[in-house]
């Protein structure tokens, strides 16, 4: 029985049953956890095992996991670990150093995400941060240098490989000269050609990785119409040829403005516009079971060159982890970052 192209969200600790239900008749590729459904270590890994029994299958469980802002695993249960920003803050002053703080700040997260039945991270962010930009990306960017963000997000790429657990680069082709958060607007960027190469740069870098998240973004050079989730000429010649990318490619969010105001109608028009663009899969994040329902209205079996690409995000996700002594980890962590 064919999995469906989408992966849906969860704002609940547990499953009620009618969701049970309907997770068992459409089969969604995979699921992602937000911050509503993450209360206790046990509650999760309960959680995560209800989602793939009323699947039917070994989904991918998905994560924000970044660190700073963007964070579903809250303390006082799980740890706080940094924002991208200050890796690169300490790459700067010693570049070994901030190699080994992303590498191993993604260690640790990889170990605590794989205990409790995740297996699969949005991260690293690849952004590029530019003057006058909005702020929905600010620290969660590695730098405003495109090669030190490569170097630090293929640091902490290898960090969640090394913990058995798939990464996933975004916001392809670069959310870093947006002026407006595409969760409540959509966003327009006038960046000339040479200008956008450089956003494109750490993306090329790490074209190698399993997983890419698109953003909700019109790039009037390369399309003034549609946002790159929705757009052929963006998914085809930028993020496949420029950019080299084969792996999964998965759409931001379906429910953000930025889309609402991109194209008429609702959750099943946008599913339907992100795939035939060229997504593999699509992100409905809610959690409301009606809106989850009409989404896969507009959600095709997963297969040809989509199913070849999840199956290879898999066997990143299920592979063993590495043998890790997770506290010596944190106290090496602790002395890189100055914590106490």
């Amino acid at each position: 029985m064919s999995l469906l192209s989408c992966s849906l969200g969860l704002r609940q600790p547990k499953l009620d049953a009618d969701t049970r239900a309907f997770f068992r008749d459409a089969r969604p590729w995979s699921f992602i956890l937000f911050r509503e459904a993450c209360v206790s270590r046990v509650q999760v890994r309960a959680l995560c095992d209800q989602l793939r029994d009323s699947a039917g299958h070994d989904a991918i469980v998905w994560i924000d996991q970044e660190g700073g802002r963007v964070a579903r695993l809250k303390a006082p249960e799980w740890p706080v670990w940094p924002a991208a920003a200050n890796y690169g803050a300490l790459y700067a002053r010693d570049a070994a150093s901030g190699v080994e703080a992303a590498h191993l700040g993604h260690r640790l997260i990889a170990d605590e995400l794989k205990s409790i039945g995740i297996d699969a991270d949005f991260a690293p962010v690849l952004d590029v941060p530019v003057e006058g930009s909005d702020k929905i990306v600010g620290d969660r960017a590695f730098s405003a240098e495109p090669g030190d963000v490569a170097t630090l997000a293929r640091a902490a790429l290898e960090g969640l490989h090394e913990g058995g657990v798939a990464g996933c680069i975004k916001h392809m082709p670069g959310h870093g000269r947006a002026t407006a958060d595409s969760h409540l607007a959509l966003p327009r960027v006038s960046a000339a050609e040479a200008d956008l190469a450089t956003d494109i740069a750490p993306f090329a870098a790490l074209a190698d990785c399993e997983a890419a998240m698109t953003a909700h973004i019109v790039y009037e050079a390369w399309d003034g119409d549609r946002p790159a989730t929705c757009s052929p000429t963006v998914i085809n010649e930028i993020i496949r040829n420029r950019i080299g990318f084969q792996g999964l490619l998965m759409s931001d969010d379906l429910d953000m403005k930025a889309l609402q105001y991109a194209l008429n109608g609702g959750l099943q028009q946008r599913a339907e516009a992100a795939l035939e663009a060229g997504c593999d899969v699509v992100l409905q994040c809610s959690g409301d079971l009606k809106e989850m329902q009409e989404t896969v209205k507009g959600c095709r079996p997963l297969e040809g060159l989509a199913l070849v690409r999840a199956r290879a995000v898999e066997a990143f996700a299920k592979r063993p982890a590495r043998e890790f002594d997770a506290e010596a980890g944190w106290a090496r962590f602790n002395e890189l970052l100055g914590a106490s």
